[in-house]
């Protein structure tokens, strides 16, 4: 009997944390949703303010508003549909995940490849870190490895601001992602971690509310067979 009870206990438990855990990620797709679009708005407002002074001294392949429209809407609109589609499902949060690292890219690359804003990854990856899934992780770093080394052979401008870069700087870039994935990667793992645990004591809070109303509803149907036998 208490081995089955225990067993319904932590049942109960893995139910609380999955739907706990999917009702954040829902939130947080729905919140990245809006950011991204912030996002949008703001690439078009440092195309027009900014792209012109950051490749002025530089080759640049221009059609930065073009770029800034075009690109920032599909990378935000696309995961805005998702969200509604399929919020909390684990594909949204990749292609999530993809669009967040592409946003820094075209950040990277509409200012002229400032370094100031290669940092826009590392907040990124930051915030994606809240959704405790590091598989997402390792998506967002393939995306940074894969443009940086892209670009750094086609338009090496406009990801280090300058024209010879040296094909490998990618590598350099991709390691200290990975630096900070390694970090993010233990706080997913103890946010997990946290998460179950709360749900674990939830659900033996359950049990324990269940087994005391038990208790008082057998005592109190003893109590009336009790008077019912005295009367």
């Amino acid at each position: 009997m208490e081995i089955a009870k225990e067993a319904e206990r932590l049942e109960r438990g893995k139910q609380l944390f999955d739907q706990q855990l999917l009702d954040q990620r829902s939130d947080l797709d729905r919140l990245f949703s809006k950011l991204l679009l912030v996002q949008w708005v703001a690439a078009v407002v440092v195309a027009v303010v900014y792209s012109p002074i950051g490749w002025a001294d530089k080759q640049g392949p221009g059609g930065y508003l073009t770029l800034a429209i075009v690109a920032g809407g599909l990378l935000a609109l696309t995961p805005m549909l998702m969200t509604r589609l399929m919020a909390g499902a684990s594909v949204t949060r990749h292609v999530m995940a993809a669009a967040q690292m592409l946003f820094s890219a075209l950040f990277i690359h509409l200012s002229g490849g400032r370094i100031e804003t290669h940092f826009h990854i590392f907040g990124s990856l930051a915030w994606l870190a809240f959704y405790l899934d590091w598989q997402i992780l390792v998506t967002a770093t393939i995306v940074v490895a894969g443009e940086h080394m892209l670009r750094g052979i086609f338009i090496p401008e406009s990801v280090y601001g300058m024209v010879h870069a040296g094909y490998w700087r990618f590598v350099e870039h991709a390691l200290w992602v990975v630096f900070e994935d390694v970090i993010l990667f233990m706080g997913c793992r103890n946010g997990l971690r946290s998460l179950r645990e709360g749900a674990d004591r939830q659900a033996q809070l359950e049990a324990v509310s269940e087994s005391e109303q038990n208790k008082s509803a057998a005592l109190e149907l003893a109590m009336v067979e009790l008077k019912a036998r005295v009367a």
